[in-house]
């Protein structure tokens, strides 16, 4: 997560740097350049430093209100939104969108609809799940999904593009005091109103307020804990977190990183548990000999389980004991199947015990490729004294 949310801060960041360009492309300078960082300066002041003295007022729209104060009074000439785009005032007609319902365009549509969907659902629990850590609550990341689901497919017989909980703006609502849904619910309807209504206000929003709103945002949203806690923190997690974050930056490729992340993550902690795998040898006064396996048993840590096994020093009988162990998978239950295999050449038996449910069903599911021998577990009954 630490990855995937400073790359998206970062992102935020470089965003806001083409605020800093003319039309043309190039770099500004002089005068419009110094004017636009004092008026984005001043907003970063005023979100900064308005909570240090009251809370009662969001500290994001005050700063908008002042800078676009400031510009209106002094006349200044810098950019603003409607320099940007223009913003259509009027509700967004009803319409069935007019595509050909064929098997062609499911297979040119479901490519990128799945990257929107998946890339839209992590977000959501990313944002939900650092949402929860600042509220100190707890979402319900199932409706969330089943919500943004619907909502989306609303939203397109209205001309709408798809969306989803956006980390930014989370970030400002609970910044101002939001700590229920009646603030986003209130946030789409102002939304709409100023759509519909104040368009032309909105266009004469200064970028400047809103580039250091969003600059502000990225830093908020920046993990720097990550700094102070990065000497404490395994090579692996290191890596990973720079790897995310780097392929967050680069590519903008938010499920890729993620997708990324998930693997490498998956293969570091599989690697780890293959090392954890050991067993402790005794034999009993019946000369049977028990293995007891500690550590998860699985495709990562076979190759170390059957190194653990001396085959032809052993006596006639062994007991492998996984009352410390789990049968994970089918290449754990194939590592079964060999070493009773091996035992079996030379005359000697091996009995599995203390499985549990879970790995019994394994066992039992794999049955017809598999010949293992499972000892019940004794079964002890509670005596009664009815004195």
């Amino acid at each position: 997560i630490f990855g995937f949310v400073n790359g998206l801060a970062v992102i935020i960041f470089m965003s806001q740097l083409t605020q800093f360009k003319t039309p043309t492309g190039e770099w500004m300078t002089g005068d419009s350049l110094y004017m636009l960082l004092g008026l984005v300066a001043l907003t970063m002041l005023i979100i900064w430093g308005l909570p240090k003295l009251s809370k009662a007022l969001p500290a994001s729209l005050i700063a908008i209100l002042v800078i676009f104060a400031v510009v209106v009074t002094f006349n200044i000439d810098t950019k603003t939104v409607g320099d940007i785009a223009s913003i259509k005032g009027g509700f967004p007609p009803f319409h069935i969108p007019e595509i050909p319902f064929t098997l062609e365009t499911l297979k040119l549509i479901f490519p990128y609809a799945l990257i929107m969907a998946g890339v839209g659902l992590i977000e959501s629990l990313l944002t939900l799940n650092i949402v929860d850590e600042i509220t100190e609550t707890r979402g319900h990341g199932n409706k969330e999904a089943v919500a943004q689901g619907a909502a989306n497919i609303v939203s397109g017989f209205f001309s709408g593009m798809g969306g989803c909980a956006m980390i930014g703006q989370s970030l400002i609502n609970t910044s101002a005091g939001a700590r229920a849904r009646l603030s986003g619910i209130v946030a789409a309807v102002m939304l709409l109103v100023f759509i519909m209504f104040g368009s032309g206000l909105i266009e004469k929003l200064p970028m400047a307020a809103l580039t250091g709103l969003m600059i502000m945002v990225s830093i908020g949203t920046f993990e720097w804990a990550s700094f102070s806690t990065i000497n404490r923190m395994p090579n692996s997690d290191i890596f990973v977190m720079v790897l995310v974050t780097l392929v967050t930056v680069f590519l903008h490729n938010l499920a890729l990183a993620v997708i990324v992340g998930v693997i490498i993550a998956a293969l570091v902690f599989a690697w780890d548990n293959a090392k954890r795998i050991r067993a402790r040898k005794r034999i009993d006064e019946d000369g049977v000999k028990h293995y007891e396996i500690y550590g998860p048993l699985f495709f990562g840590s076979v190759t170390v389980f059957n190194e653990k096994f001396d085959v032809l020093n052993d006596p006639e009988e062994i007991i492998i004991d996984f009352a410390e162990s789990r049968v994970v998978d089918m290449s754990a239950i194939e590592a079964l199947n060999k070493i009773t295999e091996r035992y079996s050449k030379v005359g000697k038996k091996v009995h599995l015990q203390h499985l549990s449910k879970d790995c019994i069903a394994l066992l039992e599911n794999a049955e017809a490729i598999i010949d293992v021998n499972v000892l019940e577990d004794p079964k002890y009954k509670l005596a009664v004294d009815n004195i």
